[in-house]
């Protein structure tokens, strides 16, 4: 084997080995699902922006706000339309907006951003109005949306700007609501609009130039040992205060305030007495600000101390593509407030403040703490009650010095890609008797992340593209009796199952599908949906935690495809892996085929270069998918090449030579060999460079590759050092399978040339075939397709291939 060779060889293994030790943590999903045009879809021509939404199942509907109208669409398929209302700005109030320095056609129009049910019939609704937001009451009735018609003033309850973050929640007759109160959104305000409303001061230190998120409720009162209060929860970001940086920061926080506050008697009139707020931990695995999050789901249970936030993060720098999901419990939180130190400002001598936790004497009662009974035994029965000394503190120092941490000490779900938007959690009982908790996130190019953590262990179930041009998933929610996801975003809704059992086809893609909705019906002999079914079925197959496949039929076997081989061809065999976690294995004779100077495997398919006699025989593809520490093999395809024997064609041979044509997609393909009487050798062929050109490229080849490798080993000791030795556990157990193979069966079917494309190897013959095939993309969205690799082109640097196009 040449040195340039080697090389080659040993730089490949060592890119794999770099890139799977990048790679590891970070989660792939296990299959692609294209587009599908029968997806139900509702959007209406001239009206954009369908983000807000509220599902009423009690009334069949899904309600949708749009840019200046709200419709009420068929919860069961959302493409049906029961009807419509506009709500259009006035041209006076387009007209002054305009003046103000606004789009007329984008900024200066009514987007519906709060729709909150005030019974059962009636609801509350609001819309930035042309940068002046209002607010108006609807009903809904036999089938008939109706909007009053007089609206009110909606500002502190809507935001101004239509593209603004912002977050709402109805709580009886009350609305709390977090955005800003001015036109220009310099005011951020968390305000309880009612009969005693209440809000945020206006200082830096209890906001700082916020993006509200997400806001909940939390029956914290209901058996309550220490007669507590319920609570409404807000997530949001925010610059932050505490650290000491050379630009703003932002940090994600989570915030409380109690239902029955009342504000204070004399500090903090008409202010929250309850409101806390601390920082949110989502720590990524590379050197980063800290993370911003983008949405929150609360998972209910019904102990309200077990119910869990869902939190989707996002990186501060746009050159990061990593997005996490976190968990963290309502207790977590509830103890950093009840129980944590808090921080307190210093001055230091640059003339600037410093936070740092607070260290002296807390008042009592605590400072930030509902009403409940330790304060109701001190007289004081109301926040109005509260003493002056308690208000101040919490006036101060409404910061809290511990941050929350998640559920799993760290992110449930790391992604690389296309960034996370929104997220929706459903509970799912599986045939073992367990409740699984499966995650349905949006991205921001209108793909549906389908995933669930098994004991600790994240696996994305697949992706689904629910949008034929990518756009931002604005918009989640989640009927769960229904078994319905609702998606919107700025070109319309769309309507999805959350599961389609049909989708699999065999009892092995069921069972390694690992969907906490589907189980195999050997009776049946089709994938169907778990609702309905006892786990005592004996004919029904399931198993989410090992994917163990050994209770299917086995698989018939593969048919073998019969080409012709044309020595000194080049020749590409197709093969897909099953899945995007599989990886391709080729066998030849019984041995398992690297990339060398001889072969070239690639997640597509096999490339055999320059063939010859020698390379007739049986190949076959296996696709070897890892679950926990089994492995699963499934051969894909098998290709039988056999030489090619049409009679040769009458020539005129030169003397002592015998030369056979074959005639080859209309290609005539000479072979020379020499005469059996003992004549001379025809000369090869001259080449299009000569010994000189090529002995210096394959220097420059030699070290290039040889810096290649060099640098590559002192970056994995460098990820070696810092503890990443964990990432090396695929590859090792990848070595260890690869004695694992199916035995070699198939039935052998006619010729296919239709099915293999030769690579002519003579310089200045046009290729015969486009080999820049389409195939799933592995680790992205959508379909890619297949460019030839630096390694190619070493190869035809060296002579093997002469037109790119032949690749």
């Amino acid at each position: 084997m040449s040195l340039l060779s080697a090389l080659s060889i040993v730089c490949g293994l060592m890119l794999q080995l770099f890139f799977s030790v990048l790679s590891a943590q970070y989660c792939v999903p296990r299959k692609t699902v294209s587009y599908q045009s029968n997806l139900k879809l509702f959007k209406e021509n001239g009206f954009f922006n369908y983000s807000t939404m509220l599902i009423r199942e009690d009334l069949g509907v899904l309600l949708l706000g749009a840019r200046e109208a709200i419709y009420a669409l068929d919860i069961n398929n959302i493409s049906v339309q029961k009807d419509r209302v506009r709500w259009q700005v006035t041209e006076e109030k387009q007209r002054e907006c305009k003046y103000k320095g606004k789009h007329a056609e984008v900024e200066c129009r009514n987007y519906i951003r709060t729709l909150h049910s005030v019974n059962d019939t009636t609801f509350y609704v609001c819309g930035t109005n042309a940068f002046s937001p209002a607010c108006d009451y609807m009903t809904f009735a036999n089938g008939r949306l109706t909007l009053r018609e007089r609206p009110e003033e909606g500002k502190g309850k809507c935001p101004f700007d239509p593209f603004q973050r912002y977050s709402s929640l109805m709580v009886g007759n009350d609305l709390y609501s977090a955005t800003s109160i001015n036109f220009l959104g310099s005011e951020p305000v968390i305000l309880r609009s009612s009969s005693l409303a209440l809000r945020t001061e206006f200082k830096s230190s209890w906001l700082s130039e916020p993006n509200f998120v997400y806001m909940d409720f939390m029956g914290e009162s209901v058996d309550s040992p220490d007669g507590d209060d319920d609570k409404v929860y807000l997530f949001f970001s925010e610059n932050a205060m505490e650290y000491d940086f050379y630009r703003k920061v932002a940090v994600s926080r989570v915030a409380r305030v109690c239902k029955g506050d009342m504000g204070g008697q004399r500090t903090l009139q008409r202010k929250w007495t309850s409101f806390l707020k601390a920082r949110l931990d989502c720590s990524f695995p590379e050197p980063s600000l800290p993370p911003i999050v983008q949405d929150v789901f609360l998972l209910r249970h019904k102990d309200w101390r077990k119910s869990v936030f869902y939190a989707v993060f996002t990186p501060q720098s746009s050159l990061s593509q990593i997005s996490a999901v976190c968990a963290y419990t309502v207790s977590a939180i509830r103890d950093i407030f009840n129980v944590g130190k808090f921080k307190t400002s210093v001055a230091v001598e640059t003339s600037h403040v410093k936070w740092v936790m607070y260290t002296g004497e807390v008042p009592v009662p605590r400072p930030g703490a509902c009403i409940n009974n330790v304060a109701r035994k001190m007289g004081m029965n109301r926040s109005l009650d509260l003493p002056d000394k308690t208000l101040q503190f919490i006036r101060d120092r409404p910061l809290m010095d511990e941050a929350v941490h998640p559920l799993t000490g760290g992110p449930l779900l790391l992604k690389k890609g296309s960034l996370l938007t929104r997220i929706v959690v459903d509970s799912v009982l599986a045939l073992d008797g367990e409740t699984y908790n499966v995650m349905f996130i949006g991205t921001e190019n209108g793909y549906i992340q389908k995933a669930v953590n098994f004991d600790g262990e994240m696996f994305i179930i697949e992706q689904i593209q629910v949008y034929e041009n990518p756009v931002a998933i604005r918009s989640l929610s989640l009927s769960s009796s229904k078994g319905q996801i609702y998606v919107g975003s700025q070109s319309g809704a769309v309507q999805l199952p959350v599961s389609d059992c049909s989708r699999h086809q065999s009892c092995e893609d069921c069972i390694l599908s690992r969907d906490p909705y589907c189980a195999w019906d050997s009776s049946a002999e089709r994938c169907c949906s778990v609702r309905g079914l006892s786990a005592d079925s004996q004919s029904v197959v399931q198993s989410l935690k090992d994917g163990d496949v050994s209770e299917c039929p086995s698989p018939d076997p593969v048919e073998a495809v019969h080409l012709d081989l044309v020595p000194g061809n080049n020749i590409q065999l197709p093969c897909q892996p099953h899945s995007n976690l599989a990886k391709v294995h080729w066998r030849f004779s019984g041995l398992q085929l690297q990339t060398n100077d001889k072969y070239y495997v690639y997640s597509g398919g096999l490339l055999i270069l320059n063939t010859s006699v020698s390379d007739a025989g049986s190949y076959v593809c296996d696709s070897v998918e890892q679950i926990n520490s089994r492995m699963y093999n499934k051969t894909m395809v098998v290709y039988h090449l056999q030489l090619f024997s049409e009679p040769p064609l009458p020539v005129s041979p030169s003397p002592g030579t015998t030369v056979t044509k074959y005639s080859i997609q209309g290609y005539t393909v000479a072979a020379t060999e020499p005469g059996l009487d003992g004549g001379n050798e025809v000369p090869p062929q001259s080449e299009n460079y000569s010994n000189t050109g090529k002995l210096s490229r394959l220097e420059v080849a030699v070290a290039l590759l040889s810096l290649l490798c060099l640098s590559l080993i002192g970056v994995m000791l460098w990820f070696c050092k810092r503890g990443q030795w964990k990432c090396f556990s695929f590859v090792h157990s990848s070595k260890r399978a690869e004695g694992k193979r199916p035995a070699n069966d198939y039935v052998e079917v006619q010729n296919r040339n239709s099915e293999i494309k030769l690579l002519q190897a003579e310089a200045g013959r046009p290729c015969t075939a486009n080999n820049n095939h389409t195939a799933e993309d592995f680790k992205g969205n959508g379909a890619y397709h297949f460019q030839p690799s630096a390694r190619l082109e070493k190869l035809a640097g060296l002579g093997l291939i002469h037109d790119e196009s032949e690749i």
